[in-house]
């Protein structure tokens, strides 16, 4: 004859808190990343050079103009990350060239003097492809294809900065002990900048969110 068991009660509070901690732990996890681009305005973000070269439409930023860049001044993190991932959804169109600067700052003109670029450019004659840390580990040939959104993942940790399209790793680069103090391109903290590259390119975002590592 069989009996049939029942839990005790101690039992089912173990249960109970051992779901309690894994959903506590999948909303942490959820959470990880903030959104920097709210999907309806560029509120947070400052443009320069070339404000025009920056709009919303339908939900995503477009970025098609001559040169300029839109830098992150929000209020998450008072827009200054030194560990870091940073994650896009991104578009390009035919020829489009694009970058997204990090540990940089506002500057009112000309290309940005502090932190790196990492490339956006899938069929632009720039040898350098998505992916690149610009001008020190070059990716090519390209990763992804115009006319199709891709992810994009850069991630900061101490001197080690790696990109990633869709999940896959394109450039993993560390930074030489022996970059002087005083030069502006080198990993220290800052911000991130979108690219207008020229009135050729068109490139869209929809989607730009970041965690901290530290």
């Amino acid at each position: 004859m069989f009996k049939t068991r029942t839990f005790r009660p101690a039992v089912l509070l173990v249960i109970g808190v051992v779901s309690l901690l894994a959903a506590v732990g999948s909303v942490a996890q959820a959470g990880d990343f903030v959104d920097l681009f709210n999907g309806e305005s560029l509120d947070g973000w400052r443009a320069a050079e070339n404000p025009g070269a920056f709009s919303v439409e339908n939900g995503v930023i477009k970025v098609h103009g001559t040169r300029g860049h839109l830098f992150y001044e929000g209020e998450v993190q008072n827009h200054c990350w030194k560990n870091f991932h940073l994650q896009a959804v991104v578009m390009t169109k035919q020829n489009a060239n694009s970058g997204i600067f990090i540990h940089t700052r506002y500057q009112d003109s000309g290309w940005p003097q502090i932190g790196y670029e990492c490339q956006v450019a899938n069929t632009h004659p720039d040898p350098q492809k998505t992916g690149t840390i610009y001008n020190h580990c070059r990716v090519n040939p390209a990763p992804a294809q115009d006319d199709v959104w891709f992810t994009y993942d850069i991630i900061v940790e101490g001197k080690r900065i790696i990109t990633k399209i869709d999940g896959k790793v394109c450039a993993d680069w560390t930074e030489p002990d022996d970059v002087p103090s005083d030069k502006t391109i080198r990993l220290s903290q800052g911000t991130f900048a979108l690219q207008a590259h020229d009135p050729g390119s068109v490139v869209y975002f929809k989607s730009i969110k970041v965690k901290s590592l530290d």
